[in-house]
């Protein structure tokens, strides 16, 4: 059984979306489809220069997919101290950080397998 990607590729559109409106930065889509035993399809990872940037990108993310697709988070971590937040829409992971912490943690690095594409932005 193929399973429908057509809601994930919405989904992904509109998360990017959602970081763009507000300026996030360097934002990357790492597809994990072709690694076993992964807790989801695709991470959607980027940066904020604060934790007021980050909770806005977490905020407009939020707004963006829930206006257009009427879809929310199944569950949203780290808005406390906004270092990296974590938006699980269970196929797509979503994980916001500010850029020392992005840098400490190196996700990128640990899910290396993963086919990586860096999303271009004009801003």
């Amino acid at each position: 059984m193929t399973k429908d990607n057509s809601n994930t590729d919405l989904l992904l559109t509109h998360i990017i979306k959602g970081i763009e409106d507000v300026k996030g930065n360097d934002i990357v889509l790492m597809d994990l489809r072709e690694i076993e035993n992964t807790v989801c399809d695709y991470f959607v990872i980027c940066s904020g220069n604060s934790n007021t940037q980050v909770n806005a990108i977490v905020n407009s993310i939020q707004k963006v997919v829930s206006k257009s697709l009427k879809d929310k988070p199944w569950h949203i971590e780290g808005t406390d101290n906004a270092e990296w937040v974590l938006m699980d829409y269970v196929d797509i992971v979503v994980h916001v950080f500010q850029k020392q912490t992005r840098e400490f943690y190196d996700i990128e690095s640990l899910w290396g397998d993963a086919k990586t594409t860096a999303i271009e932005t004009n801003y």
